[in-house]
């Protein structure tokens, strides 16, 4: 079996996993029988195998050598994100470096992590500014959250990023914009955790 193959079957094999892990905790009607309990998936042998950024990386420099186009380059590296669980958040950053990647750079690992920071400013950026946070509390708090490698849900930490909230605003109430906020948050630190 090739490697782009045994890569797309993990890649299928992973995507069922998440697929049945999700519509058992989803599934509440009683008169079906549920038999997902009975199918066991060997997640931790996929793990084992793990692709990570760094051979990712190896991978399009070397196409880029070999002068590969950018659809192949971006093809043969999305069949190797979702054969594993790690990069799936990443993917949609990982595509769009490929995507505007210039054929000139010579230190791809290099250029990656600048695009990644650049990204990350702007994500943070815009995310701070669509939710109305408060700019230098939700900075230090993204930075504390990723030395300590979560988002930290607990505490009042959280609370000091949200903007006031009026308890007769027509936005809603603290609770919902808190959920909110925490799930925009998590999407963001998914996305970047592991690569600054």
């Amino acid at each position: 079996m090739s490697d782009i193959d045994f890569q797309d079957y993990k890649g299928k094999y992973n995507d069922l996993y998440t697929e049945f892990t999700q519509n058992k905790d989803n599934n509440n009607n009683p008169e079906i029988e549920n038999i997902q309990d009975d199918v066991v998936f060997e997640i931790e042998l996929i793990k084992q195998v793990e692709v990570n950024i760094d051979y990712i990386l190896l991978i399009v420099a070397k196409y880029k050598n070999e002068n590969k186009d950018k659809p192949t380059i971006i093809e043969y590296v999305r069949k190797l994100i979702n054969a594993g669980i790690e990069l799936r958040s990443k993917r949609e950053l990982i595509e769009n470096f490929i995507n505007q990647m210039n054929t000139s750079e010579t230190d791809i690992q290099e250029e990656f992590y600048k695009y990644v920071r650049e990204e990350k400013e702007k994500d943070l950026s815009i995310l701070i500014k669509e939710e109305n946070l408060k700019e230098k509390e939700t900075k230090e708090f993204i930075s504390s959250c990723f030395e300590y490698g979560e988002i930290i849900t607990s505490g009042s930490d959280i609370d000091k990023i949200l903007p006031s909230i009026s308890r007769f605003s027509k936005q809603g109430n603290k609770i919902e914009k808190k959920q909110i906020v925490v799930e925009k948050l998590q999407s963001f630190f998914e996305k970047y955790s592991g690569l600054v």
